[in-house]
């Protein structure tokens, strides 16, 4: 018969904080000595005292073997790009005797949105969710949307043949994804003066291709003197069609159109080409 020693009495005041959905939950926290290279067995049993001095029979036992963790990662990196949160980390120096690299798990919290700039959410009352392995020491999280922040945690898992032990998690990282990216600059713009008719005024007209960007805004309008100079913005509000019609041109003056996009974060992209304009002298 296996000897065994006492590990922990719950006292029962205490009863209720190790019930989880019905089940009792201990955590018995290994030593390092405790476990050889190899692996160590640990069997477990459990016993219900119904009072002081006495004690029901065993319950079955429960056999396992137990090996030494990896260490856990250490500098955790994100850098945040248009499309996913890059992670980094430092592979773990060595591995316990015995064991190999198996790979490492991403673990994510959902922190919730961030509504200013210097705005935290409080932590949300839940654990961190498996993303997924990864077999080198990083990860692209592409699932992120911008405005959120989330909280991010990676272990080692290591093999010992038939079996695999994952480290503790990292230090928790805590990555705001905001949009700072501005989106491309409009295309193909064309500026042409219109002559004066009895139904309207001379103007010139300006067009250009389509933006495709998935979080366009608008567009704004910008007119100078020079085609490097950084001109006056026209319209005040946004435009939402890839036309304008300027119906203030000055005669016997040219002008320098730019166009520029915008997107529902407030980026605003590079100038567009600049179209030149000869407006006719009287």
């Amino acid at each position: 018969m296996v000897k065994t020693e006492l590990v922990y009495t719950i006292p029962s005041a205490l009863v209720e904080t190790y019930l989880q959905n019905g089940r009792f939950r201990f955590v018995d926290p290994v030593r390092p000595d405790q476990l050889s290279a190899g692996g160590s067995q640990f069997v477990y049993l459990v016993r219900t005292r119904a009072a002081r001095w006495k004690a029901s029979p065993d319950s079955n036992t429960v056999t396992l073997r137990v090996f030494a963790p990896p260490t856990p990662v250490r500098g955790l990196l994100a850098t945040i790009t248009e499309t996913a949160v890059e992670l980094a980390w430092t592979p773990p120096p060595q591995l316990p005797a015995g064991a190999m690299l198996a790979g490492y798990r991403v673990y994510r919290v959902d922190m919730g949105p961030v509504s200013g700039p210097d705005t935290r959410p409080a932590p949300p009352p839940s654990t961190p969710q498996l993303l997924g392995p990864s077999s080198s020491p990083s990860y692209r999280d592409t699932s992120i949307e911008f405005g959120r922040s989330y909280l991010y945690q990676v272990s080692v898992v290591a093999q010992y043949e038939g079996d695999s032990v994952e480290s503790a998690l990292s230090a928790p990282l805590e990555v705001t994804a905001r949009d700072t990216f501005p989106p491309a600059p409009p295309a193909n713009l064309v500026a042409v003066f219109v002559p004066a008719t009895p139904q309207a005024p001379a103007h010139v007209e300006l067009s250009w291709s389509i933006s495709t960007e998935p979080d366009w805004a608008g567009y704004r309008i910008y007119r100078s003197d020079a085609p490097d100079a950084p001109g006056l913005r026209l319209n005040q509000d946004l435009l939402l069609s890839p036309t304008f019609r300027d119906m203030s041109p000055v005669p016997g003056r040219q002008y320098a159109y730019r166009v520029t996009s915008v997107d529902r974060a407030g980026n605003e992209s590079a100038s567009s080409v600049s179209a030149l304009v000869e407006v006719p002298a009287p």
